[in-house]
């Protein structure tokens, strides 16, 4: 198999790093050629807006959204949830707008409010998966396609749809990779 990280702005190297310790093939994806070499792909966290407006520029945007829609899984974490969502509340930026679910940015608070937590995740064997969060995102609302896999209390901080799952943790800060192995199970 092979993964690209898509290597526009954000953590790329990180995700680089965990799946290359896995038994795939994984590059860095920056244009239309490096995404048409890949089988799936893993949008880092980092700033979406920004991120949006360089998919939007670069043309990849639509790219995506076609691979997404013809069954090439997504793995999108933080700022990639985010990307990934149909619906920001009360922000408007470019979105690939692949999920139906709706997030809010920043849900945890400044960058000073960030924290670890163990996660019970649905699906995923072994003890907690322990959870790093940074100026994390929050699933506010899903349809009815949407599985939701992980929350801390009442928040959603983990979601599958088909080939798409969002994640408002950083997985690749924490040298587990059972995140990673289920998504490539998708």
């Amino acid at each position: 198999m092979k993964v690209g990280v898509l290597a526009l702005q954000g953590d790329f190297q990180e995700h680089l790093e965990a799946l290359r310790s896995l038994p795939v093939e994984a590059f860095l994806v920056k244009d239309e050629e490096g995404l048409n070499k890949i089988n799936a792909l893993v949008i880092p966290g980092g700033e979406s807006t920004t991120m949006g407006i360089l998919l939007t520029r670069w043309g990849l945007r639509e790219k995506i959204v076609e691979r997404a829609k013809n069954g090439m899984p997504i793995l999108g974490t933080c700022a990639g949830m985010i990307l990934l969502a149909k619906k920001v509340e009360d922000h408007q930026q470019p979105l690939l707008g692949l999920m139906n679910i709706t997030v809010r940015r920043n849900a945890f608070g400044r960058q000073r409010d960030s924290f670890e937590s163990d996660l019970e995740i649905k699906g995923l064997e072994g003890p907690p998966l322990r959870a790093i969060f940074i100026r994390a995102p929050i699933i506010t609302s899903v349809a009815p396609s949407v599985e939701v896999l992980a929350q801390i209390d009442d928040k959603i901080v983990l979601a599958k749809e088909g080939n798409l799952l969002a994640c408002a943790f950083h997985p690749e800060l924490t040298g587990d990779t059972r995140l990673y192995r289920f998504f490539l199970g998708i």
